[in-house]
């Protein structure tokens, strides 16, 4: 008895599952009255048109002080106008010299374009005063991918007296042939300022032109150093 009572309730089971097909056309008009929403707020979003350099630029004006070390003050006003012109023409800012507090200022103004001009001005400002030449310096207002880095004698090895006086000639060498032989080799320029060193150049080429030094630094003769520079200049020329 059971099972022909379950019978019927089985048939109209049935029954309510064909009631639940689904035709393509109404998936379809679902689909479209889903959908139909999501266009109309996409297309009512608001569309801004992209900002120009000057309209990024903050409206106040930007400030950058660089103090000009003694040594480097009496070649600065030779070279002034080296320093000056690429700062007012190409980079559009406004720079001045401090006497009484020995200290180059630069601001931005209303025909500043650029928005990092501000800084790479301030880079190009400190590499002189750090003691590399005006022609030098000029290459990180005209390259990107130039950096500047400094470091101690002491932060490699701790030398006093006569012995950091010659780990400098060893990095110098005589008539500056060894620092010149570092800088060709490794397409770099070095500044050596009493026990600090400077070195601009690619990020690569500091790392290369640094171990030298170094190696020099803590006691390798010159000769194995030229010999190391030679191999490494090899290779990058086969790299590129």
């Amino acid at each position: 008895m059971s099972l022909t009572q379950n019978q019927p309730h089985n048939n109209d089971a049935i029954m309510d599952t064909d009631d639940v097909i689904i035709t393509a056309d109404q998936l379809a008009s679902t689909v479209a009255q889903v959908t139909k929403p999501a266009a109309q707020q996409s297309s009512d979003k608001p569309e801004f048109a992209p900002l120009s350099a000057k309209d990024m630029r903050n409206k106040r004006n930007e400030f950058r002080r660089i103090r000009v070390p003694p040594h480097r003050f009496t070649p600065l006003k030779n070279d002034w106008l080296k320093i000056y012109s690429p700062i007012v023409e190409y980079l559009k800012l406004q720079v001045r010299m401090n006497p009484k507090t020995r200290m180059i200022e630069i601001r931005t103004c209303e025909e500043t374009e650029d928005v990092g001009a501000i800084q790479k001005a301030a880079d190009f400002v400190r590499a002189y005063c750090l003691g590399f030449t005006a022609e030098d310096s000029l290459a990180l207002l005209r390259m990107e991918d130039l950096y500047l880095e400094s470091f101690e004698i002491k932060d490699v090895k701790t030398l006093n007296g006569d012995h950091l006086s010659r780990a400098i000639g060893r990095i110098a060498g005589k008539d500056g042939k060894t620092k010149y032989t570092i800088e060709n080799a490794t397409k770099t320029r070095i500044s050596l300022a009493d026990s600090k060193i400077h070195i601009l150049g690619t990020y690569q080429n500091i790392r290369v032109a640094r171990d030298a030094v170094v190696s020099l630094i803590l006691g390798s003769p010159p000769g194995k150093v030229y010999a190391n520079l030679r191999t490494i200049s090899s290779r990058m020329k086969e790299r590129f």
